[in-house]
């Protein structure tokens, strides 16, 4: 697929399926993926807790060159002397993806261990992920400089939820989606009151909160709709004025187009097999992709 296809679109594409908005803040954050998965520049990915760093991670690693090399991750905020010797010795190959999880968690003795394993170790992909800043760790003499200028060549920073709630419909549509098929329950989705009560909250688990809240309330309804009763007393105080750029009619463009790229994703982008999946034409199929993602016929038919 043609790369400038895809970063022309408000949409992340087939290279990052699982990877859900299209803010102006998000397609910042995809413009860099783009640029950087096909490579094996070493990548540091700052965000507040449950803004998706671990998935960016695996979506950077799954796009890339390494994608049929073990993805391992190191929890940075639990490991020891021992414990990371023992990880990386044991686990640590050419072509591997390490995905250090907290690194500015470590230690100044396991930054220098950590620094000289990969530094002299098998050649692996090193993305780092954080909550702090680097850069202000590194001035105040807490994060050590070589360590910082070996993992940090590509820095990502990921928006928080309350930064670009004119997401928050589409999630939705994709969490619902997600985990009423995990409960085997039928929900057509949120009533307006809903959604506005979720974009006035000001959300400071960010995604992963949104997700287990969704979660909560698919368990509790009775219904097939989902409202406000169903999330917990501070969403239901929140309100929020209308939103005129996301009538309803949007949103339910939004679900077919979600569950046409994961149904795309999961055929490995076989068209006809799509199309018997989706109970729809193969054209049906194509005219709905010229729709949503302007793609050219000749994408659109490959294989």
């Amino acid at each position: 697929m043609n790369l400038t296809t895809v970063a022309q679109r408000p949409w992340p594409g087939p290279a990052f399926p699982y990877v859900v908005g299209e803010s102006e803040r998000m397609q910042d954050v995809y413009a860099v993926m783009t640029k950087v998965a096909e490579g094996d520049a070493n990548v540091c990915l700052e965000g507040e807790n449950g803004t998706g760093k671990e998935l960016i991670a695996e979506a950077l690693h799954a796009a890339g060159p390494r994608r049929h090399r073990p993805f391992v991750t190191l929890d940075c905020a639990t490991i020891t002397d021992v414990s990371m010797d023992q990880q990386l010795s044991g686990s640590l190959r050419d072509g591997v993806t390490l995905f250090l999880d907290g690194i500015a968690d470590l230690t100044p003795p396991l930054q220098g261990r950590l620094l000289h394993v990969i530094r002299t170790g098998p050649r692996v992909r090193v993305i780092a992920a954080t909550t702090r800043d680097l850069r202000q760790a590194l001035h105040d003499g807490r994060f050590r400089g070589e360590l910082y200028y070996h993992v940090g060549v590509v820095h990502v920073e990921l928006p928080a939820l309350r930064e670009r709630t004119e997401d928050i419909p589409m999630l939705v549509a994709h969490f619902v989606r997600r985990k009423a098929a995990k409960h085997r329950k039928t929900i057509r989705g949120l009533t307006s009151r809903a959604i506005q009560s979720l974009v006035a909250n000001p959300w400071p688990g960010n995604v992963r909160q949104l997700e287990n809240w969704i979660e909560r309330a698919i368990v509790l309804a009775r219904a097939d709709l989902v409202d406000v009763a169903h999330f917990p007393p501070v969403v239901r105080g929140a309100t929020a004025p209308p939103l005129p750029t996301l009538p309803r009619r949007l949103r339910l463009r939004e679900v077919e187009k979600l569950y046409i790229l994961e149904t795309l994703e999961q055929t490995r982008w076989n068209r006809a097999a799509a199309a018997r999946l989706l109970g729809i034409s193969v054209r049906g199929l194509q005219y709905k992709l010229q729709r949503y993602l302007g793609e050219t016929r000749s994408i659109v038919c490959a294989p």
